[in-house]
């Protein structure tokens, strides 16, 4: 795992959470969903982690608390990388962790401005096979890639989310159309029976 270190001299506070997704339009598919709890947000982020193809950018949305690291440290289990060791930066905004594909977590809760976005060398990532998986995304907008999937996360209770994901781009709508059918499979393979034991000497 390789960490970037932010810059000395940005220890102020953060301002307030910024600007919001952009409205989507009718056209982008969006799949919304209750997380009634941090496993079922793990277990989508594992749905999104083994659908992944490599190049995606996905946008996380959402205030303190809201399990955006959950879901992150969910895709990159289901990337194959070790899930503990994925956590969310304070002083650190770029981790790197390697699965079956190289996964980019970024953090961008310290940016101010832009230009503060842009020193982090955010956009050497937008390539190749790397995914990219950004917290508190609306403080680079200008800076991310137009077809990326953007997820906003929601408190409904103490343990309970909203979780809205929409696509902006043919790759995105892609893998929001696969990370559907993968999240659905699990739900169904945890509904299933278990077969009673045939008796060895029957």
């Amino acid at each position: 795992m390789r960490s970037r270190q932010s810059p000395a001299n940005r220890q102020r506070q953060p301002p307030a959470v910024g600007a919001t997704p952009r409205r989507v339009r009718a056209s982008n598919p969006v799949w919304e969903l209750a997380s009634p709890s941090p496993l079922h947000t793990d277990r989508l982020g594992r749905a999104l982690g083994k659908t992944l193809r490599g190049g995606e950018t996905l946008a996380l949305f959402g205030p303190l608390g809201a399990g955006k690291t959950a879901l992150v440290r969910g895709i990159a289990a289901g990337l194959g990388a070790p899930p503990t060791v994925v956590s969310s930066p304070t002083f650190v905004f770029i981790h790197e962790y390697h699965g079956r594909l190289p996964l980019t977590h970024v953090d961008l809760y310290r940016v101010r401005s832009t230009r503060d976005a842009e020193s982090t060398g955010l956009e050497e990532y937008f390539s190749g096979s790397t995914v990219v998986a950004i917290e508190w995304a609306d403080k680079g907008l200008s800076l991310l890639p137009q077809d990326r999937l953007e997820i906003q996360l929601r408190h409904r209770a103490v343990e309970s989310r909203t979780i809205r994901l929409s696509a902006t781009g043919k790759m995105s709508t892609t893998l929001l159309t696969e990370a559907k059918q993968q999240y659905a499979r699990t739900v169904t393979q945890r509904r299933k029976p278990l077969k009673p034991k045939r008796n060895a000497s029957s």
